[in-house]
């Protein structure tokens, strides 16, 4: 996340370099769509380590919005937000398998981080922390039962199908009317777009590559380094996330918005457009590949 921030902040300073976390961040489910599409050309040990990627990045894009793009701090409501966390602690302590408590305490939480100061996206991470994952001992530890798993369940087709897309149509415009066009090579524009393309690949398969020539980890199973940089590729498509981050950055001021949706269009569908050609056309040598 760090090598697409620097890549923006080269082209950016003053006012703009506001900005800098917008190319930081991979969008989940774009990302994860064109990766599908290739079905068996892709090992599966590829998949996962694409999906844990993009969700630890989204992390570390939540977490960056809390406290870089905050305003003023309120220190009572911090400390009520505190003592709210404390309590669903408490709950998945004594084992409370019902949903009802953990998501009335994380509404008080989210109106407490909301009126904090900060971003109040951090409030259904810290509530998704606390909610049971596993049954308690004295049940049959069916996973797919645990309140975390009826949740996210419960939420796949309401976000999937109603939250983002609403949020992608209403935020993903651009004015093209009206719009100056040196706008298309704007500082913001090429900060996000090139941060996008050539920010994740460097900044995935480079430190991806260090750990494994470190002795750190293994490389992804039947994956060589053509796939690597393939998935690489795809890390840069930064849609949704980038989109929240960019009206964060800039409130108010509709000329750089547009430059950073410019930067990000350009950027994702690029990066998206090279990462499915490079897997696609990857050599393959695994079990159930096509050319088996």
């Amino acid at each position: 996340m760090a090598v697409p921030a620097l890549i923006y902040l080269l082209f950016n300073s003053g006012p703009t370099a506001q900005g800098w976390a917008i190319p930081a961040a991979t969008d989940i489910a774009f990302a994860l769509g064109v990766i599908s599409l290739l079905g068996k050309r892709v090992p599966a040990s590829l998949r996962v380590f694409l999906a844990a990627l993009a969700i630890i990045d989204d992390l570390g894009a939540v977490i960056i919005i809390a406290f870089f793009y905050t305003a003023g701090l309120s220190l009572p409501d911090l400390a009520g937000a505190a003592i709210v966390v404390a309590a669903l602690v408490g709950l998945n302590r004594l084992g409370v398998q019902k949903l009802l408590p953990y998501l009335l305490l994380g509404l008080v939480l989210w109106v407490l981080v909301l009126r904090s100061g900060i971003h109040a996206t951090l409030a259904g991470v810290i509530l998704a922390f606390t909610i049971p994952l596993q049954l308690t001992p004295a049940k049959p530890d069916t996973a797919v039962d645990s309140p975390l798993h009826r949740l996210e369940h419960a939420l796949l087709l309401p976000v999937g199908f109603l939250i983002v897309p609403i949020f992608g149509l209403a935020n993903a415009g651009v004015p093209f009317l009206g719009l100056p066009a040196e706008a298309l090579a704007a500082p913001v524009t090429l900060g996000v777009g090139v941060g996008l393309l050539f920010g994740k690949v460097i900044g995935v398969f480079g430190f991806s590559m260090l750990a494994i020539r470190l002795g750190l980890t293994d490389m992804p199973a039947y994956a060589g380094r053509r796939q690597m940089v393939g998935v690489a590729l795809l890390c840069g498509i930064g849609f949704t996330m980038s989109l929240f981050i960019t009206l964060l950055a800039f409130p108010g001021d509709p000329l750089l918005q547009a430059e950073a949706k410019i930067g990000i269009l350009g950027g994702s569908l690029i990066s998206g457009l090279l990462g499915y050609a490079l897997l696609r056309t990857a050599p393959q040598d695994w079990p159930g590949t096509p050319s088996r």
